[in-house]
């Protein structure tokens, strides 16, 4: 005989509540499990830049450029992790540089640095009306912008006692950067992980060399960062560098790991399967190939 509970629709009720429970409660286990893969994987691409290249060091004080866009805050999130357990010592100071941008939230830096408990400096520049004033119709701000960003940031580094300036360029930028330099510079250059200005004064780190961008697209979701859009350049159409990004996009989805092999070509480069004079000795190769012809002959001669 049926038990009278069976068409109890209160008992029904609490075994569906239950079960939706347990599906939440593993949903909820099984994010938790990929969100500490994915951190771990970007503490892991961090960690590897920094020892490949030496970027910081014992005592240093690191400008972290702090834009309010994904990669930058990933950055100091990644930073702050790594520094809690790093075989040396160095300090993070956050600086976001306000170029008076109209409508540019001025509050939301300054809280959520605050709440995180981060030193922090908000650098007042009004580039934003320069660049305005002095770039074409129909031509992109980008160039101009980032030169008075870069020459104002070297500057204050020297003025808050910072050795090395941290910018949030990943994996993709850094390809980007290649394929624009070569298709509209006529040079094979990219961004390098680390390096000194032009004046001496300061070193450059780029401790998300190694990390993709769609991992740190996720990382960003997950951590709920206050993204701040820029007005300036994100709107701007038909830029090259978003053509470019496009083609990589594409080639990645076609073509899984074709990325990966492009930035492993960055890392490994041949001069002497090249082309520039400067970088090999072409000239020389006759001489060299005469010292070896005399070394072998003495050899067999002995």
């Amino acid at each position: 005989m049926l038990q009278p509970d069976y068409f109890d629709p209160t008992a029904s009720d609490s075994a569906s509540d239950e079960s939706l429970a347990q599906q939440h409660e593993l949903q909820d286990a099984k994010q938790k499990r990929e969100f500490n893969k994915l951190q771990k994987r970007l503490r892991r691409e961090v960690g590897n830049a920094i020892i490949d290249y030496n970027m910081i060091e014992e005592g240093d004080r690191v400008m972290v450029c702090l834009s309010g866009g994904k990669d930058s805050y990933t950055m100091l999130e990644i930073l702050r992790n790594l520094q809690r357990n790093a075989p040396v010592n160095f300090s993070l100071v956050a600086v976001n540089m306000d170029q008076k941008q109209p409508g540019f939230p001025e509050h939301v830096l300054p809280q959520y640095l605050d709440k995180l408990g981060v030193e922090y400096h908000i650098l007042e520049r009004d580039t934003y009306s320069v660049v305005k004033e002095k770039t074409p119709e129909g031509k992109t701000t980008c160039a101009l912008c980032s030169r008075l960003r870069r020459g104002s940031l070297y500057g204050f580094a020297d003025e808050i006692g910072a050795n090395k300036i941290a910018l949030g360029h990943h994996r993709e930028d850094i390809l980007e950067t290649l394929f624009l330099n070569m298709f509209f510079g006529g040079t094979l250059k990219a961004m390098p992980p680390k390096l000194l200005s032009d004046d001496g004064k300061n070193i450059v780190i780029r401790p998300l060399a190694y990390c993709k961008e769609a991992d740190i697209a996720e990382f960003s979701r997950l951590m709920a960062f206050p993204i701040i859009p820029c007005n300036l350049c994100g709107s701007q159409p038909n830029m090259q560098r978003q053509i470019v990004k496009e083609m990589l996009a594409e080639w990645d989805k076609k073509h899984p790991g074709r990325l990966e092999s492009m930035f492993k070509a960055v890392t490994n480069v041949a001069p002497s399967q090249l082309a520039d004079r400067e970088l090999f000795d072409f000239a020389g190769l006759e001489a060299k190939q005469a010292a070896l012809m005399e070394s072998r002959i003495q050899a067999f001669n002995v």
